[in-house]
């Protein structure tokens, strides 16, 4: 008797339990409101500025983000809450900050008590599909919450050659095997074979355009006899020397405070150039910066190769008009401004990522929308995409509203953190915001107050 009763007790917490944790993930419906499909592609290191569109590199083509943005709309201020590979993943999957979630660096765990927005869509009747790179808060390739399939690899991945987790069995391809291409045909091919009756959100996840580069084999060489622009900033910005390619007030070289403006550059910044980060000695030496420029944009290709494909689908399937497409990147990457190479630090190269949206139903071709966003922003988007309130706890908002063009009331500055990480202790721990004038950063950086002038 008394063992029937603990078994009955435990059978009734236990679907207590379930209960609970299927009535958390119901969200409140937006009335009058029809799911949408979504897809969200998300790239690794991919700069605000590096796209055919913005001229920002003369001979770099990229056709399909090109076509995104005339049928669509960008978003030229869209910003990261933490420039670094994991943390963002963890804002963009949860709608909040990183001293909220907890996933502060590459090496943080994943918590435990986080909800990612897509439990939410499968519990409003959404099927899901995860292609690519996880990579949030540890190495581990295995099936996530909130994904009916699943496809991903361990950490960073590598170019070719690749292993793929698939719903828990690992696959191992051939030295021929490009990952960027591999995820698109497998991400493609989900799309075909869904259920028809049901939304879908997919999210497609590529390893590109992250270090150490490698471009397509369709794609090498095709850029290597173009010029490399060097930013001006690039130079030692040393104070009293006229060493940067700048002029004066006066009409004459400038010196490295006149430069700079009247706050001057921190020191963490100009020990840096020396280190792997840096320009002078980048990658800890092993490869000329006009390659990795280079190598940088070839890979690039490879990535627009695979959004103008996701297109075509759409398009060829009569899907266009009823799905939402998000293209962005987890964070920026600085190619030699202020000497510095990569991400984590709160200038605009490395802050700043690419957002552009299509949803022929609702947005208008050709829109450039300059509210400030962040990538907290996209899960309260999708949710409203699918006709869901977003939970309170989320600190994003939707972006939806500004496809209008209308007045709407919105941000009028954006936060950033970054927090020292042991592996690369040149970078301090910083915390700074944008406010909507956008032509100037302020950040605090051991209790000093800077001001830096993009």
């Amino acid at each position: 008797m008394r063992k029937s009763l603990c078994l009955t007790l435990i059978g009734l917490i236990t679907l207590s339990a379930c209960s609970t944790e299927e009535d958390s993930l119901q969200l409140k419906t937006i009335i009058g409101s029809k799911p949408k499909n979504v897809i969200f592609i998300l790239t690794d290191d991919h700069r605000f500025d590096f796209m055919g569109f913005t001229g920002k590199v003369p001979w770099l083509q990229t056709p399909s983000l090109d076509r995104l943005a005339n049928e669509g709309a960008y978003f030229p201020n869209a910003y990261v809450t933490t420039s670094l590979c994991s943390p963002s993943r963890a804002s963009i999957l949860t709608g909040l900050y990183s001293h909220t979630h907890t996933v502060v660096d590459n090496a943080a765990p994943d918590p435990g008590n986080l909800t990612f927005f897509p439990q939410y869509l499968q519990q409003a009747g959404y099927q899901t599909g995860y292609f690519g790179k996880w990579h949030m808060g540890n190495h581990s390739d295995e099936p996530q919450p909130g994904f009916d399939h699943w496809e991903s690899f361990r950490g960073q991945g590598v170019y070719y050659a690749p292993t793929l987790n698939i719903n828990g069995e690992r696959f191992s391809y051939g030295e021929d095997i490009y990952i960027t291409d591999l995820l698109t045909e497998h991400a493609i091919d989900w799309l075909e074979k869904r259920n028809n009756n049901q939304p879908f959100f997919m999210y497609l996840s590529h390893k590109a355009v992250h270090s150490q580069f490698s471009p397509a084999q369709r794609h090498l060489g095709s850029y290597e006899e173009e010029d490399v622009i060097y930013p001006p900033s690039y130079e030692t910005p040393l104070y009293g020397e006229t060493t940067l390619p700048s002029n004066s007030s006066d009409g004459d070289p400038a010196q490295g405070r006149e430069y700079y403006g009247d706050n001057r550059i921190p020191d963490w910044v100009k020990n840096q150039r020396e280190s792997w980060h840096g320009v002078d000695y980048m990658y800890h030496g092993r490869i000329n910066f006009e390659d990795f420029f280079h190598r940088y944009t070839e890979t690039l290709m490879g990535i627009d190769d695979s959004v103008g494909a996701v297109l075509d689908f759409l398009d060829a399937n009569g899907l266009a008009e009823d799905t939402l497409v998000i293209y962005m990147g987890d964070n920026g990457f600085s190619f030699g401004e202020h000497g510095l190479i990569d991400k984590r630090h709160f200038y605009e190269e490395s802050a700043k990522v690419p957002l552009l949206v299509r949803w022929p139903t609702v947005l208008k071709g050709g829109a450039n929308i300059e509210s400030l966003v962040q990538n907290i922003d996209i899960a309260p988007t999708i949710l409203e995409a699918a006709g869901l309130q977003a939970p309170e706890h989320m600190q994003g908002m939707s972006f939806a509203p500004l496809f209008a063009r209308e007045e709407v009331p919105w941000r009028d500055r954006i936060f950033y953190e970054y927090y020292w990480e042991m592996d690369f202790p040149q970078t301090p721990t910083m915390f700074g915001y944008v406010p909507i004038d956008t032509s100037t950063f302020v950040i605090t950086v051991s209790g000093i107050l800077i001001n830096f002038m993009i």
